[in-house]
């Protein structure tokens, strides 16, 4: 199981052993953290991972003291262990397949908390080595797999259309189909890359979720850090 440290402060008494937090234990911390943006009266888009299980159960728990009132939940996003986020705040989700449901509640969203450990924490987004999912129509899709191929052809992509274990191609919440990019090189300017997936006819939606974010929550070794869209700086708690 993997582990984080929280050192205890030094004074003259004998130190104390350092306090280990299990990633778990840290996810629930940054959590607790998001939910401190919530506030009565709000709708919030929920999500279904281990970390968005622990900020639901402390909105039910608040619910219960009388602390929040009046929370609508919208449970429309599944569990995507694999999101990537860059340094600023831009992100690759949809790995799970929902993208496009994912980016509609979340573009309708006055404010877009991400809580994530810093293993999801990435340089740039592409040349991870993981994928960038693109959402297509069925029709034609072979044809649509090869231009995007080639429209990243520089950054050495390759296109592979998602499928079960039993080779039939994957469906999405929308009966389309997912063709996910591997890049061995960086894509450049996000925004270019963007404006030109969408361009391609039989396209949908993709995975890259720019300029979205507005607070990123990192639970990690030393302990919780928040960094907001409008402020570079990063703060610990």
């Amino acid at each position: 199981m993997e582990t984080g440290m929280i050192s205890s402060p030094s004074s003259s008494s004998p130190s104390r052993p350092p306090v280990i937090l299990t990633q778990d234990e840290l996810k629930k911390i940054a959590a607790y953290k998001a939910v401190e943006y919530v506030e009565s009266g709000m709708v919030l888009g929920l999500g279904t991972g281990s970390t968005a299980k622990h900020a639901v159960d402390r909105i039910g728990e608040l619910l219960r003291q009388g602390k929040l009132k009046n929370i609508v939940g919208i449970p429309t996003i599944e569990d995507d262990p694999r999101t990537s986020v860059d340094p600023y705040l831009n992100l690759v989700k949809g790995r799970g397949g929902s993208l496009l449901r994912e980016k509609m509640v979340e573009g309708a969203c006055k404010k877009f908390v991400v809580i994530v450990d810093e293993s999801k924490l990435v340089n740039y987004l592409g040349g991870s080595g993981l994928a960038m999912p693109v959402e297509i129509v069925p029709f034609c899709w072979k044809f649509t797999a090869q231009r995007l191929q080639m429209l990243f052809e520089e950054s050495g992509c390759v296109a592979k259309l998602r499928t079960y274990q039993n080779g039939e191609p994957f469906v999405t919440d929308n009966m389309n189909y997912i063709v996910d990019l591997y890049f061995k090189r960086e894509i450049g300017d996000l925004k270019v890359a963007s404006d030109a997936i969408l361009r391609l006819a039989g396209v949908v939606e993709h995975g890259m979720f720019i300029d979205m974010a507005t607070t990123l929550i990192v639970a990690g070794e030393c302990g919780v850090i928040v960094k907001d869209k409008w402020d570079s700086a990063s703060h610990r708690r």
